[in-house]
């Protein structure tokens, strides 16, 4: 297939800088992972701000090789190791030193373990409340294989927003996703959180792999449905050529269309669209620091998260 030129809106400068520095650093000492560096995100360097701004970091837990293989991903298969025991309080320690008023936990998928990690990732949650009540904390969680008890031990450490991603529309949930994720697992663990808790919930959509305008909309539809509060839309980018091709690079005018469907029609509390968004990006985090932290309404939170981000 011919490359595909990036299109201009797509262009990002490197992360540089002393901030930069020193929470690579941090990261480090502790022998921390972030999935803003395991799956090279181009909004790395914007996002980790830390006391300079509203600092967001994405933690991925339980190391650095999944045990799924997404096509979409640049994360390594295969080759896990056993969890460390101390990254709980690892990644608590390194939150208060960078400064983080709200921090993401992600993780890799961990298929080979009897609970897929959800107990750990528990605890990673508590030991950051414990420290200081006062971050917000949102986790982007895999689907521990639809089973109920594993994804109620994240809702039973009440993170203040639970995500986890459909990825893209039903059609092509394979070849994007590994075959052991499903569009309605997916819908059905979001669907739990809210059934459970009153624990915001999440997800994220990539554009560009080859997906209709209609698919799209009914994807928005089926998790309107299982009362999602946040959506976000993002660019499929291709980590590498053994992964997938990008089908099209889509203008920021549609990425406009799809908030305005998602918020003004679809009732979505919040939608985060463009290009370069991602499942963590920080303007999701805004919106939900206005709108937990500072009580703002609904609407008032969106306009502070677009203003902050520069929308």
């Amino acid at each position: 297939m011919r490359t595909r030129r990036k299109p201009d809106w797509l262009k990002m400068r490197p992360p540089s800088g002393q901030r930069f520095t020193d929470i690579k650093s941090t990261l480090r000492d502790r022998n921390l992972n972030t999935v803003c560096e395991e799956a090279n995100c181009p909004n790395l360097g914007e996002c980790w701000s830390g006391r300079d701004g509203p600092g967001t970091a994405t933690f991925m837990l339980m190391g650095d090789r999944c045990s799924r293989g997404c096509n979409f991903c640049d994360v390594q298969t295969g080759g896990m190791e056993a969890l460390d025991p101390d990254e709980p309080a690892n990644v608590a320690e390194a939150v208060a030193e960078i400064g983080l008023d709200y921090v993401v936990l992600t993780s890799v998928d961990r298929d080979d373990l009897p609970d897929q990690g959800a107990s750990h990732f528990a605890e990673t949650i508590r030991e950051i409340k414990r420290r200081d009540p006062g971050i917000l904390v949102e986790v982007l969680i895999p689907d521990f294989q639809g089973e109920p008890e594993h994804v109620r031990k994240i809702i039973d450490a009440e993170p203040d927003v639970i995500a986890h991603n459909i990825e893209t529309v039903e059609r092509l949930q394979w070849p994007v996703r590994d075959r052991r994720a499903g569009y309605e697992q997916s819908l059905s663990v979001l669907q739990q959180v809210t059934d459970e808790s009153d624990i915001h919930t999440k997800t994220s959509i990539m554009l560009g792999l080859g997906e209709y305008h209609h698919e799209v909309y009914q994807t928005l539809s089926d998790l309107r449905e299982a009362d999602v509060d946040i959506v976000t839309f993002g660019q499929y980018l291709q980590p590498s050529r053994s992964h997938l091709d990008v089908f099209e690079y889509v203008h920021p005018d549609v990425f406009e269309t799809w908030r305005r469907v998602a918020e003004d029609e679809l009732d979505f509390l919040y939608c985060a669209s463009g290009p370069m968004v991602r499942s963590s990006y920080k303007a999701g985090e805004l919106f939900v620091d206005a709108l937990l932290r500072e009580g703002s309404s609904v609407e008032e939170a969106r306009q502070a998260a677009r203003a902050a981000a520069g929308q």
